[in-house]
């Protein structure tokens, strides 16, 4: 899914209170996040995909409402409004993400 806007990230912020969400900041001119975009395609789940270049503004946003400096390519996994792992760059792995996403999961949502 494509979010474009701050309010479809924080309503993506606001899920993450009952399971982990997949947040993928892609650039369509970047060969690196080309790489990463097709690990992406590996992920078993759904992700939320912010092209940087189409919504820069909504990128900076995120990085001012999680902390995490921008970067792109980047996955952010996010579990009750918080960041709880991240990666960027040749580090965006699916396999990885996967993983993120159950130790997120494993925290519950009462934890």
């Amino acid at each position: 899914m494509r979010i474009t806007d701050v309010e479809s990230f924080e309503e993506l912020a606001s899920r993450s209170q009952d399971a982990p969400v997949v947040v993928f900041k892609h650039s369509t001119t970047c060969p690196i996040s080309a790489a990463a975009y097709e690990e992406m395609s590996r992920f078993d789940g759904e992700v939320a995909l912010v092209e940087v270049q189409r919504a820069l503004s909504l990128s900076k946003a995120i990085e001012r409402k999680t902390g995490v400096p921008h970067e792109s390519p980047q996955v952010l996994v996010l579990r009750k409004g918080k960041v709880v792992w991240d990666a960027s760059h040749w580090k965006v792995k699916a396999d990885a993400v996967q993983q993120a996403v159950k130790n997120a999961d494993d925290s519950g949502p009462g934890q």
